[in-house]
C-alpha cells in the first residue's frame, strides 16, 4: 500500500516536472515572444507603410497591419524551445521532426499571408465591394499559394490516415489523407479564417476560443503534440489580443487568420481531433456560404451610425455572419465581436459536449 503511494506520488511529480518542461516553458516564451514582438510591429510596419485603414471609427484611421507575423513568429519560437530543450536538458517526448515540419507549414502560410498584407497602394481600389487601400492577392491566387503551406505536412504523411466517424467506426483513407485530405484542409481553414473581420477583436477572438477548444480537447483525448501545439497558439493569440481590442493599435492581417488557421489545422491532424475541428469551425464554414453567395465580393463591415453603431451594409440581405449580428440589434464594434465570439463557443461547447458523450 505505502509503495503503491510512494510510485503514485513520483508518478505525479514526473507528469509535473514534463508538463513544465515542455508545456509551460516554451508556452511561456511563445505568450513573451507574441507579446513583444507585436510592440516592436506597430511602430516598425507603420514606418514601413505596412498599413490598413480602420474604417469602423469616427474618421478613418491608418494603423500598422499584418500583425500575426508575431503570433505566427511565438509559435515557432514555442516549438523551437521545446526542441532545444530535447536536445540539451531532457529526451523529447514528441517527434522533433514532425514539429519542425509544423513549424515550416506556419512559416510558409504566414509568409502568404503578409505577401496579401503588404500589397499597398496609395490610391484606393475596389476590394470586397468596397474601395480599399490595400490591394492583396487576387481571390484565386490566395488558395494556390496556401498549397505550399501543406506540403510539409504532406511530406511526412502526418497525423493518422484513418477517421473515426460515429456510428460508423473506423474508417482507412490510405494516401488519400497525406495527398488529398491535408491539402484540402489546409487551403479552405485558412482562407476561411481569413472570411470572418473587420471588427476589433472579432479575429483574434474567435480564433483564441477555438484553440482554447482545441487545447482541451486534446488535452482530455491524452494527445501530446495536439495538447503542445494549442497552447503554444493559445499563448500567442492571448498576448496579441489587448493590442487588438479597445481601439486597436494593430490591425491582425491576413499574416494572422493563414497562420492561425494553419496551426489549428496542424493541431486537427497532429491531435488527431479533425471531427472535433470540423465542429468548431462551423462558424467559419457558415461564413463561407454566406460569402459564397455573392461570389466572395463582400464586405463583413457596416455602415457607421453617428452614435458609433453600425448598420448592415446589404440591408436585410445577408452575406456575413457580422450583418445577422447587425440585423438583430444597433450593435457596436465591440458588440460585433463579443456576440461572434460568444457564437464560436457555443460550438466549442458543442464539441466537447459530443467528445464526453463518446460520439467524437
Amino acid at each position: 500500500m505505502v509503495e503503491s503511494g510512494v510510485f503514485i506520488h513520483c508518478s505525479l511529480n514526473l507528469f509535473m516536472y514534463n508538463l513544465y518542461l515542455t508545456i509551460i516553458i516554451p508556452s511561456v516564451i511563445a505568450f513573451f515572444t507574441s507579446f513583444f514582438g507585436t510592440e516592436f510591429l506597430i511602430s516598425y510596419l507603420y514606418g514601413a507603410g505596412i498599413i490598413a485603414e480602420d474604417r469602423n471609427k469616427k474618421k478613418p484611421i491608418r494603423i500598422a497591419s499584418s500583425g500575426g507575423l508575431a503570433v505566427a513568429f511565438a509559435v515557432i519560437v514555442g516549438i523551437l524551445a521545446y526542441t532545444f530543450g530535447g536536445s540539451f536538458i531532457y529526451a523529447p517526448i514528441l517527434n522533433v521532426a514532425q514539429l519542425l515540419s509544423v513549424a515550416l507549414s506556419i512559416m510558409l502560410i504566414a509568409l502568404v499571408g503578409f505577401l496579401d498584407d503588404i500589397n499597398v497602394v496609395r490610391k484606393k481600389v475596389e476590394t470586397t465591394d468596397m474601395k480599399d487601400i490595400r490591394k492583396g492577392l487576387k481571390q484565386w491566387q490566395k488558395p494556390l499559394l496556401t498549397l505550399i503551406g501543406a506540403l510539409p505536412l504532406m511530406a511526412i504523411n502526418a497525423g493518422l490516415s484513418y477517421i473515426q466517424l460515429p456510428f460508423v467506426g473506423q474508417v482507412a483513407l490510405g494516401y488519400l489523407y497525406p495527398l488529398v485530405i491535408i491539402p484540402l484542409a489546409v487551403i479552405f481553414v485558412s482562407n476561411a479564417v481569413n472570411l470572418l473581420g473587420g471588427f476589433d477583436g472579432l479575429q483574434p477572438g474567435t480564433t483564441l476560443v477555438a484553440t482554447l477548444g482545441m487545447l482541451i480537447y486534446t488535452f482530455i483525448s491524452g494527445s501530446q503534440v495536439g495538447f503542445l501545439l494549442s497552447a503554444l497558439l493559445f499563448m500567442s493569440i492571448l498576448a496579441f489580443l489587448p493590442f487588438n481590442i479597445n481601439g486597436a493599435k494593430i490591425i491582425p492581417g491576413d499574416s494572422f487568420t493563414y497562420a492561425t488557421g494553419g496551426t489549428l489545422v496542424a493541431i486537427m491532424i497532429m491531435g488527431n481531433a479533425e471531427l472535433f475541428g470540423a465542429v468548431i469551425f462551423i462558424p467559419w464554414i457558415i461564413e463561407f456560404i454566406l460569402h459564397l453567395r455573392r461570389k466572395f465580393k463582400v464586405t463583413d463591415l457596416g455602415i457607421r451610425q453617428s452614435d458609433g453603431t453600425f448598420k448592415a451594409p446589404y440591408g436585410k440581405k445577408i452575406y456575413s455572419l457580422t450583418h445577422i449580428v447587425m440585423n438583430i440589434k444597433r450593435a457596436t464594434e465591440s458588440d460585433v465581436a463579443t456576440y461572434l465570439t460568444i457564437f464560436e463557443a457555443v460550438f466549442v461547447v458543442l464539441g466537447l459536449a459530443l467528445k464526453f458523450t463518446g460520439l467524437l
